[in-house]
């Protein structure tokens, strides 16, 4: 009851006027900064960060929350209508929602999507109250082993149900993986893949590798085949979920929170590899596995529910360890040590006015942004009405400036358009471009885990895989590999149709 007690005097700071005012116009600005290409919650809070040099603490972090969760949705909506991820939590989004934008049910998708915003935020943020500093100490205890394992079956599980082939989707992965390697050895130093490059030294930023194969990739596909087929806007849709459409959405937007709060708590967490675990996990469980790959609405649902989940997990770790987790939590850090406040076991007892505040902002936060949102859905759904060839010269001009933005280099201008070519290339060869996507974000992370691993084993195979965590993992890696010869020989019966593409054919586009 103590933790209740608490969050009630939170609410009373948050809920002033004043630091209404500050959530609801950090909400706007989120999403308005999120919808461009390339601009994802980070930077938002990073460039708005200056403009709270005269707020005092409580206020200014009311104000980064609902920026992150505005950042977080934007991203979603230039994902579900533009194909364009906002930021690496929302490239899973564009599988399902893109397709669904193009058959006119956009507002629909980002209504799944708000919605999944709302509750995975809610639970998340619940489970924030009750459970920090038990998942905080539970998730000190976790290695380089189990870390590197939850990749690897990252990498597994979204491979082996993405793309017309497995073959093709590993081939996706190994692009990523090489993409991920360019750079400064951390162990090391030494160079990789940079080709005497200082620019490349500090390796490809994952915001341009997916822009490049999403928006620019896509941007090329379409412009190859305007002059095929006449160039028709896409239908707006009705701006409402329908009764199939909640019957479909309810259970992903429950399973979300349990996938996305427990990988956002740890000190190595993010987004990333929940989302994509939870996008594998509502295609096995869906009734309508056909329709994946095709604007299936559990794809958005999910992965949104997630990713909101996730959000509020990061907050465990930078508030009760001082651990940034993501990006986002990285700036809200540097802002903390700005008021000269400082993150860990003891915050709550020195600064409980402020914390709790920050909490109970979360939920007003979430809320404003379903509120705005819901209203919206349709207005952004009508960028689709643009005609082609000026909707993808806006996307290629904003993509460019979110890539130049990322470091202010014009090397990251070639990179992204070579990678937009290889976005391309991929398309034209039916790969998938997701996995690679994945590649270059886990990739890394997960090269520096096995090394750290074999270290603390003097290069024992044996210690990759030494912890009961680990076990487990690798076993579930194991089933998923075998299991389609697994299934041969059980005795046949009717099955449900499974491995379906999650890339459009060819054809199909433009």
């Amino acid at each position: 009851m103590d933790a209740f007690s608490q969050l009630i005097d939170g609410f009373g700071t948050a809920l002033t006027p004043a630091h209404l005012g500050l959530a609801a116009l950090g909400v706007l600005l989120g999403t308005f900064i999120g919808v461009l290409p390339g601009i994802g919650p980070a930077m938002a809070v990073a460039l708005l960060l200056p403009v709270t040099y005269g707020l005092e603490p409580t206020g200014a972090f009311i104000m980064f929350a609902g920026i992150y969760y505005g950042g977080m949705f934007g991203g979603s909506t230039t994902s579900i209508l533009l194909n364009t991820p906002g930021e690496s939590a929302a490239v899973v989004t564009a599988i399902e929602g893109n397709p669904m934008a193009r058959k006119g049910r956009g507002s629909q998708a980002l209504a799944a999507a708000a919605i999944g915003h709302f509750v995975g935020g809610l639970i998340g943020t619940i489970a924030l109250v009750l459970l920090a500093p038990t998942v905080a100490k539970l998730a000190i205890d976790i290695g380089a082993p189990d870390y590197f394992a939850i990749m690897v079956l990252a990498f597994i599980a979204v491979t082996s149900v993405l793309g017309s082939s497995r073959v093709r989707g590993f081939a996706s992965l190994l692009i990523g993986l090489a993409i991920g390697l360019i750079g400064l050895d951390e162990m090391t130093g030494q160079q990789r893949l940079t080709f005497g490059s200082l620019e490349l030294a500090d390796g490809i930023d994952v915001v341009i590798v997916a822009v490049g194969l999403f928006a620019v990739g896509e941007s090329l596909w379409v412009a190859a085949h305007l002059r095929r087929r006449p160039s028709e806007p896409i239908p707006v849709g009705r701006p409402w979920l329908g009764r199939d459409d909640l019957r479909r959405s309810w259970k992903p937007w429950l399973r979300g929170p349990v996938i996305g709060f427990p990988f956002g708590a740890m000190p190595a967490g993010g987004a990333e590899i929940p989302t994509f675990l939870s996008y594998v996990t509502e295609k096995r469980l869906s009734k309508n596995r056909k329709e994946f790959g095709h604007g299936a609405i559990e794809g958005v649902a999910g992965p949104e529910a997630t990713a909101s989940a996730s959000a509020a997990g990061t907050l465990v770790s930078m508030l009760t360890l001082g651990l940034p987790t993501t990006a986002v939590a990285a700036v809200m850090l540097a802002a903390f040590q700005q008021y000269g406040i400082q993150p860990g076991p003891l915050l709550f007892e020195r600064e409980s006015e402020l914390v709790w505040g920050l909490i109970a902002s979360l939920f007003v936060g979430l809320t404003l942004l379903l509120l705005l949102n819901l209203p919206l859905a349709p207005v952004w759904a009508k960028l689709l009405k643009i005609p082609r060839p000026y909707l993808y010269a806006g996307i290629l001009f904003f993509a460019s400036v979110g890539a130049y933005a990322v470091s202010g280099q014009v090397v990251d201008l070639i990179v992204l358009y070579v990678i937009g070519l290889i976005g391309l290339a991929m398309r034209r060869y039916g790969l998938p471009v997701l996995p690679a996507v994945i590649g270059v974000i886990l990739g890394p992370a997960a090269e520096q885990q096995m090394r750290r691993a074999l270290q603390l084993s003097d290069g024992e195979i044996g210690g990759l895989f030494n912890t009961p965590m680990s076990i487990v993992i690798y076993a579930i890696v194991a089933l998923i590999l075998l299991w389609p010869l697994v299934r041969k020989l059980l005795p046949s019966r009717p099955a449900a149709p499974d491995d379906e593409p999650a890339e459009r054919e060819p054809e199909k586009v433009g």
